[in-house]
């Protein structure tokens, strides 16, 4: 089985869809109903969410030869820069995997980046072989406590694969981390920090509360929370700070260890509040509804928001007035 999100759908020419901002990205999925249970996935295996449902993104079944034609033409024209398959781990199969990916491959060159969970390194290995240029591997939480309090598994399992793929594919891992999740921003600074030294880009992701799963009753990050985080990335990643030169007051992040004037020096161009992971990803409103707050800007950002974004930011530091 293999999907595609709405926004993919509407740019591949399979459906319409009234969307200001499109994907750079066409965004695909394959498998359903995972075997694992975290509480903010309409795909974990107890949720009662429909199937056709990841995070608050509708996706319609699709043909792979016909998808890989189509996807072909859009990279051709400059209209799309890479693809994202997210693999559900149930009845989706390595081998079914590559396959996607070297139809896909076999058309076009566009980059390929597969987000799966792996048994083993040598799973892993497998998928970069077969064309997929990054490999994800979702950590979600920002700490132990919270991983098992949501995920359930192994969270040093999960760094331990991190660890060594970054080692084997240097440049080419990445990870999903999603704030809101209920840790402390002082767990998700230092655990960006950590991405940051492994040589790891994050997608950082706002939770969404979506209905059917464990956690459809817990409330969205407040906006400025998100906003620090943001921020902390956008810093640590560009090597402007370090987590080690922050200060928290009870988990929430006071001091960037800089300046008033050189965050505002540092922010002004505003990229830190667009979207963040892949190169070329901006997954437009998957964490957010048009007309609402927004978290992750797919587009670049204007004058006042940019403005905006950076005052959010500074107005709850230590020492700003």
């Amino acid at each position: 089985m293999i999907r595609v999100s709405a926004g993919t759908a509407h740019l591949l020419g399979f459906r319409n869809l009234n969307t200001d901002v499109m994907p750079k990205t066409a965004y695909l999925m394959t498998g359903e109903r995972c075997i694992y249970n975290c509480g903010f996935c309409p795909q974990s295996k107890d949720a009662s969410s429909r199937s056709d449902l990841l995070s608050r993104i509708t996706w319609q079944d699709a043909d792979i030869n016909n998808l890989a034609k189509k996807i072909a033409v859009v990279f051709n024209e400059g209209r799309i820069k890479r693809v994202c398959l997210q693999v559900v781990t149930g009845r989706a199969t390595m081998s079914g995997v590559r396959r996607i990916t070297s139809t896909i491959k076999s058309l076009s060159e566009v980059p390929i980046c597969i987000s799966a969970s792996f048994k083993n390194i040598g799973e892993l290995k497998y998928l970069a072989d077969s064309g997929a240029d990054r490999i994800t591997i979702a950590l979600d939480a920002a700490s132990p406590r919270v991983f098992r309090e949501v995920k359930g598994g192994s969270w040093g399992k999960t760094m331990s694969m991190l660890t060594a793929a970054s080692n084997l594919l240097p440049g080419r891992i990445s990870t999903h981390l999603i704030v809101g999740l209920g840790e402390t921003e002082e767990e998700m600074v230092n655990i960006l920090q950590h991405m940051r030294n492994l040589g790891v880009r994050v997608g950082l992701f706002a939770f969404t509360p979506v209905p059917g799963t464990k956690m459809a009753y817990k409330n969205s990050p407040e906006p400025d929370s998100y906003r620090r985080v943001q921020a902390a990335y956008y810093l640590i990643d560009r090597g402007f700070i370090n987590a080690n030169g922050c200060k928290f007051d009870s988990g929430r992040l006071k001091s960037f260890g800089v300046t008033c004037s050189d965050l505002r020096k540092y922010l002004s161009n505003g990229k830190a509040f667009e979207t963040s992971g892949c190169p070329d990803c901006n997954r437009p409103y998957y964490n957010e509804k048009p007309g609402g707050v927004i978290y992750n800007y797919p587009r670049k950002l204007a004058p006042n928001e940019i403005e905006d974004a950076i005052n959010t930011v500074l107005q709850t530091l230590e020492g700003v007035r």
